[in-house]
C-alpha cells in the first residue's frame, strides 16, 4: 500500500508541472514560485477531488464522479474512463470511437496515440495488480508530447488508486472470512455444555428450561447472525448477559459474577465478540485451583476517547510467559472457543498495536484481562 502511494506522487508531480505550463498563471505578474505553488495546489486539490471516488473501484458511478476532477486535471477537450467492455463515463464531447480507442490500448497495454477531426486521443491502460482493467483517455486539438506524458502519469495515478481500493475490498472480504470463522469458533463444548443444562431442568422445572432456551436462542441469534465487523457496547454486553445466564445455570452458586459499566460507554462501537470471549476466558481458567468455585469481574469505564474494559478472574492464573504465547498464538489453532489471541489480532487489525490485549498474571493470582476501545469507530479496508 506505501508503495503504491509514493510511486504516485512523481505522477502527481509531473501533472502539477504540466498545469503550469498550460495555466493563465503564466501570464500573471506572479513570482515564478508563486506560480509553481498555485500549481502544486491546484493539481493536488484536484487529485483529492477524484480520490475517493477511485479508492471504490473501477465501475460507473465511479468513474462518473472522478472523470470530471480527471478533465480538470489535464486541461483537455474532453476524458472518458472505460472498462475493459464498456465506456463508463465521460466529460466533455468525446467521439463515439473512444472503445475502439480503449480496445487498441488494452491490446497494445501501453499509452497510445491517436489523429482524428475534430480531436485527437491519448489512450493509456488502467491496471490493478498487473491485470489491464480499463483506459483513460483524454481528447484534445494538439496531441503533444508533454500531453501524452502527462495522461500517461495521470493513469498511472489512478491505476494506484484503483489497487488501494483492491487492496481494501480484499481486505474487507479477509475481515468478512474472518467473521464467519469466528462464528465458527464458538465453543462446542459450550453448546453442549448449555443444552445439558437446559434438558437437566426440564423435568424438573420446565419453567426454568423455557426460560434458558429462550436465552440459548438470544445468544445464537448474536453470535451465528450476518454481523458487521462493528456492533454496539451495549450489544456486546446483552450477549455475555445471555451467555452468563446460562453458565450460572450450569455452576449454580459456585460462580459468582459482577459487572460495573459507565453508562456513556454503552453506544461506543465495538468490534463484533470481543468481550464473550475474555468471559469465556476468565470463567475457565477462573473455575480452576478454587475448590471448583471462581468470582468473575467485568468492568467498563469512561476514560475519555477511550473506554477502558477490563476482564477479572480469581482462579489458578498462569506464568506470564505461558500469557505471552497464548497471544502470539495463532486463533485457527485454539480449539475451545474463540479464544483470546483471536481477540487480540482483531483489535490490532482495526486500531493498530497500541490496541491489543494486556493480560495481568502470575501463579496463585488469577488472570486480568485489558482491552482499550477508541469511541470513534475506524473505517474497515
Amino acid at each position: 500500500m506505501l508503495t503504491t502511494a509514493c510511486v504516485a506522487l512523481p505522477c502527481l508531480a509531473f501533472a502539477a508541472g504540466y498545469v503550469l505550463a498550460r495555466a493563465p498563471w503564466r501570464r500573471d505578474a506572479l513570482p515564478e514560485e508563486r506560480r509553481k505553488d498555485e500549481a502544486t495546489f491546484a493539481t493536488l486539490h484536484i487529485a483529492a477531488m477524484a480520490a475517493p471516488a477511485l479508492r471504490t473501484g473501477l465501475n460507473r458511478d465511479s468513474a462518473r464522479k472522478a472523470v470530471r476532477h480527471l478533465r480538470a486535471l489535464l486541461g483537455t477537450h474532453a476524458v472518458a474512463i472505460t472498462s475493459t467492455e464498456a465506456a463508463l463515463a465521460w466529460e466533455g464531447p468525446c467521439t463515439d470511437d473512444v472503445l475502439t480507442y480503449a480496445r487498441a490500448a488494452l491490446s497494445a497495454g501501453r499509452a497510445q496515440v491517436f489523429a482524428g477531426e475534430p480531436h485527437g486521443a491519448v489512450v493509456v491502460p488502467l491496471t490493478v495488480d498487473g491485470t489491464v482493467v480499463g483506459a483513460l483517455a483524454a481528447f484534445d486539438d494538439e496531441i503533444s508530447a508533454a500531453l501524452v506524458r502527462t495522461v500517461t502519469e495521470v493513469a498511472t495515478w489512478v491505476s494506484g488508486q484503483l489497487e488501494l481500493a483492491e487492496l481494501d475490498a480484499s481486505r474487507r472480504r479477509a475481515l468478512e472470512a474472518e467473521m464467519r470463522a469466528l462464528r465458527a469458533q464458538i465453543s462446542p463444548h459450550f453448546v453442549y455444555n448449555a443444552l445439558t443444562t437446559i434438558a437437566s431442568f426440564v423435568r424438573t422445572n420446565p419453567k426454568r428450561a423455557r426460560e434458558l432456551l429462550l436465552d440459548f436462542a438470544d445468544f445464537s441469534r448474536y453470535a451465528l447472525r450476518r454481523a458487521h465487523d462493528f456492533t454496539t457496547l451495549a450489544d456486546e454486553l446483552t450477549c455475555v448477559d445471555r451467555y452468563l445466564l446460562l453458565e450460572r445455570a450450569r455452576f449454580g452458586d459456585k460462580l459468582r459474577f459482577s459487572m460495573q459499566v459507565a453508562p456513556e460507554v454503552l453506544p461506543v462501537p465495538v468490534p463484533f465478540l470481543c468481550l464473550q470471549p475474555l468471559v469465556e476466558n476468565a470463567i475457565k481458567h477462573g473455575m480452576r485451583g478454587r475448590g471448583g468455585t471462581g468470582e468473575v469481574r467485568v468492568v467498563v469505564r469512561d476514560a475519555g476517547p477511550e473506554a477502558h474494559i477490563t476482564v477479572e478472574d480469581d482462579g489458578a492464573g498462569m506464568d506470564p510467559e505461558c500469557a505471552r504465547r497464548m497471544l502470539d498464538d495463532d486463533p485457527a489453532r485454539e480449539g475451545s472457543g474463540i479464544g483470546l489471541a483471536n481477540v487480540d489480532l482483531r483489535m490490532r487489525q482495526i486500531y493498530g498495536d497500541g490496541y491489543g490485549l494486556v493480560v495481568e498474571t502470575a501463579l496463585g493470582a488469577g488472570t486480568k484481562v485489558r482491552l482499550r476501545v477508541p469511541k470513534t469507530q475506524l473505517s474497515s479496508l
